[in-house]
């Protein structure tokens, strides 16, 4: 194949592709997600777990004025008893208790379903997110997908998603509750002594200074976190699926090497946004003890005056514990919300990401296209300054054979993308039937072509299955057909369990040949228009080839073929032969014709046959 297409970031283990990534934007980050969770299908069951999140959290606030109640009774009864004058009322008592349990069954109740709505809200959009990804996949063009790691496009479907689902799950649901209870136990505060009040808020000020320098320090580590992230990923992945040629290359030490310089960087990151993390609830509780002091001498002072019931400085205790624990929450709950910006912002920059469009206004019908092909002063670059085919064009008729050859990096498989629209040409036009590539609908315009490549794909499944992928609706007796006619039936047969024998990772009965022979069913079974075939002999032996090109001969029958190939000995018989140089077509004709021309297809092929010779 030839290597023209743009710089890719898939390089062993290197991942530089996200190193030149700006800074996340947290405010606009936070507002497309507000906007994205508006939808009606989440506003209902936001306002629904809003009014359980309120309801739940009111109940548990009143709960310490109720035991303050209990508290007070039995230290008046034991006053009481002591002065002898009376002594403790267990009968009011217990029916404080048996009220102050029902309160906090009820709160309970509603943190469950409030707990409950939240994880479904967080799962919905976490499927949600990753569907709109998967569509999104298919609509985004071939050079996105050549410019990036696998890893770093896979780390956007499972680690962002995951991290925005989490973060959700928790932050949402905290940050209502937590608003809640500081509102409700300010109110309570107030209620029992006012002065108590001002003097427990005198530490509000020092809280909100520190939670803010500590949020400010942080964000940038937490985003550094999730870049880093999805390039140990890449490397990763690409790192195992290339494991035989590390160990071919003698190059492990230096994967390892990258992966640990990664690795570092990730764990620098992580180490340092999980410390302003981790420095809040200390310092929080240190404040929060504070608090305590100057409310335990103000309290005792007031008690001595008579101004408060003792059972009031209890429950006052309480309402300090439940006034501060929330708003150390809420220090949390902007650490989630800045791991939600920084995997929300990666997540949505690739659903916003160029898509190709799909759809024309004037869309061809493909039912009674016939197959005839025209390059029309086609020019392509894949960047715009470095144009790598230059006035380009060709007619290629219905059922002719058509070879594409050339030196590596001319420009063929290139030529392959243009027609197969995966690239829209610079300038001037393809056509099929006189109808320009551009008037087709993408999904319609790939219906008419089959291809069969170098590196084959076949999926988990059996081998029915992976034939049958030519056509989702064959029946068992066509995909036997196919599979006769590509010469592959007699190896199935062969196999263990025949058409049902399991395909994965781990098959090694099946050669490369083999591979290729299923492949070229698939598209006998598919019955395309025009057909590619891109160096799909290139790799098995001289033996194998025979019964490849047999198949593809007979594949090839009626249908317009484009055949990329570097063994010219193979397209002798091409009705059409494209010799490409440097993105130009220098000759093209029949092979006899190319030969008597003695220029630059006749050097190529004497130069193949001699070494043939030598061999």
């Amino acid at each position: 194949m030839s290597n023209e297409k743009p710089k890719s970031g898939g390089h062993m283990g290197m991942g530089h592709n996200m190193s030149g990534e700006k800074a996340k934007d947290f405010n606009a980050s936070m507002k497309k997600l507000v906007k994205y969770m508006s939808a009606p299908k989440y506003l209902y069951k936001l306002f629904f777990m809003l009014i359980c999140a309120i309801a739940g959290t009111t109940f548990n606030i009143i709960g310490p004025t109720v035991l303050g109640n209990a508290t007070t009774e039995i230290f008046e009864g034991l006053v009481k008893k002591i002065n002898r004058t009376g002594g403790i009322d267990f009968d009011k008592i217990t029916s404080i208790l048996v009220l102050l349990i029902g309160l906090y069954v009820l709160s309970a109740c509603f943190s469950f379903i409030q707990g409950f709505i939240m994880t479904s809200i967080s799962n919905d959009v976490t499927y949600t997110f990753r569907k709109d990804i998967s569509e999104k996949i298919n609509r985004m063009p071939l050079k996105y997908f050549e410019s990036r790691t696998h890893g770093e496009v896979l780390s956007r479907v499972t680690n962002d998603v995951d991290t925005l689902g989490q973060s959700l799950n928790q932050s949402v649901t905290q940050l209502i509750t937590s608003a809640t209870t500081i509102i409700g136990v300010l109110i309570m505060m107030i209620r029992i002594n006012v002065w108590m009040t001002l003097a427990s808020l005198c530490i509000l000020p020092i809280s909100m200074l520190l939670i803010g320098t500590i949020m400010k320090h942080s964000q940038k580590h937490f985003q550094s976190q999730q870049k880093y992230l999805g390039e140990i990923n890449g490397q990763v992945e690409e790192v195992f699926s290339g494991h035989n040629i590390v160990k071919v290359f003698n190059k492990e030490e230096s994967v390892i090497q990258i992966f640990e310089d990664t690795n570092k960087k990730l764990y620098d990151s992580a180490w340092k946004s999980q410390f302003f993390s981790g420095m809040m609830m200390p310092i929080m509780m240190f404040i929060g003890n504070l608090g305590y002091v100057m409310v335990a001498l103000l309290g005792g002072y007031l008690t001595i005056k008579g101004s408060i019931q003792v059972g009031q400085i209890q429950s006052f205790f309480q309402y300090i514990k439940s006034f501060t624990q929330p708003i150390q929450q809420i220090a949390q709950v902007g650490n989630m919300f800045q791991q939600s910006a920084a995997a929300g912002e990666r997540v949505f920059e690739f659903l916003e990401e160029e898509e190709e469009d799909q759809f024309s206004e004037k869309a061809v019908d493909i039912q009674h296209l016939n197959g005839n092909v025209e390059f029309e002063n086609v020019s392509f670059g894949y960047n715009e300054d470095q144009i790598i085919i230059n006035n380009f064009s060709a007619k290629v008729r219905k059922g002719q054979k058509i070879a594409i050859v050339g030196p590596t990096g001319a420009g063929k498989t290139t030529m392959i993308k243009l027609l197969m629209r995966f690239y829209d040409v610079n300038s001037g036009s393809i056509k099929v039937d006189g109808h320009d590539l551009r008037d087709f609908n993408r999904s319609e315009l790939r219906k008419m072509f089959g291809m069969v490549l170098q590196d084959t794909w076949l999926f988990n499944g059996t081998i029915m299955e992976n034939i049958r992928y030519g056509r989702l609706d064959a029946t068992d007796e066509e995909v036997i057909e196919a599979a006769k006619a590509a010469h592959a039936h007699h190896f199935i047969m062969t196999q263990p369990d025949g058409y049902q024998m399991i395909l994965n990772e781990e098959t090694s009965n099946i050669s490369q040949g083999q591979k290729q022979l299923l492949t070229i069913a698939r598209a006998i079974l598919a019955d395309p228009s025009i057909l590619i075939l891109d160096e799909a002999t290139s790799s098995v032996d001289t033996r194998t080839e025979i019964r490849i090109q047999k198949a593809m001969d007979h594949l090839m029958t009626g249908r317009t073929s484009f055949v990329i190939a570097h063994r010219l000995s193979t397209i002798k018989d091409a009705d059409l032969i494209l010799v490409m140089k440097d993105g130009d077509i220098i000759e093209q004709g029949k092979h006899e014709e190319l030969l008597q021309a003695n220029g630059f297809y006749s050097n190529l092929y004497n130069s193949q046959f001699e070494r043939a010779q030598a061999v």
